[in-house]
């Protein structure tokens, strides 16, 4: 997959946990010595919106789903994969609470930070601070992205979107085992459950992929840019 399809609508391209290598090994031993490590299962909450966020959290292993929640409804910001932060933004809440919901989509292991420890990283290692920031950064463009594709994309060019994302972003082939049920991909993609098997059937029959199971194949990944770009499938 060349680099000029991937999109980054559902998640982020690089791994947050690259940041650390900017400490010194004095500053990676202590991390290693105060971090904990806790295993989370499917539909598992990892992080509640409004609750104290006293760690900063790194996806180790798995996949989980970022969402911003109001009442009833929520909207899935982002999926965060293995060497991803979540939490930063609690750093800037004088409270510390966490700004969003994370939720495991499967089997998913993570490693715990305490946040006063992380704060203090960052005011002793400017290098490690800026890491940090361009972490921000690279959460802001995707959400905005993301944000984009879901307001101005209709069925087809939001499942193609995903599609290119999941293959470029998270599972690195063209081909792929989705861990995610038919539901699961519909709320991703704001689209209806009936839309996703509608649309996967549509993608099939003109070629663009192949299904066996959860396994997708893109086999054109023209077709889907050129639906991304359109933002709809041509009749």
């Amino acid at each position: 997959m060349t680099s000029d399809t991937r999109v980054t609508s559902c998640t982020v391209l690089q791994k947050h946990c690259s940041c650390f290598d900017s400490l010194t090994d004095e500053q990676k031993a202590i991390i290693e010595e105060k971090q904990v490590v806790v295993s989370y299962k499917k539909g598992e909450v990892i992080a509640r919106q409004g609750a104290f966020a006293s760690h900063i959290i790194l996806i180790d292993e798995g996949l989980a789903k970022v969402m911003y929640e109001d009442g009833n409804e929520n909207i899935i910001l982002r999926i965060s994969t293995p060497g991803s932060l979540i939490g930063l933004s609690s750093l800037s809440d004088n409270n510390k609470l966490f700004k969003y919901t994370a939720k495991a989509y499967i089997k998913t292991t993570v490693k715990l930070i305490d946040t006063n420890l992380f704060l203090e990283l960052i005011r002793e290692n400017s290098e490690f601070g800026l890491a940090v920031i361009r972490i921000l950064s690279e959460i802001s463009n995707q959400k905005n992205e993301r944000f984009f594709g879901l307001l101005n994309r209709q069925s087809f060019g939001k499942l193609a979107d995903l599609l290119l994302c999941m293959s470029g972003n998270i599972f690195h082939d063209n081909k792929f085992e989705l861990p995610l049920s038919r539901k699961e991909i519909a709320e991703l993609a704001g689209i209806s459950t009936e839309s996703v098997i509608r649309t996967l059937k549509n993608f099939q029959a003109d070629n663009l992929i192949t299904m066996d199971g959860k396994t997708i194949e893109i086999i054109d990944f023209d077709g889907p840019v050129k639906i991304c770009q359109l933002g709809e499938k041509n009749s």
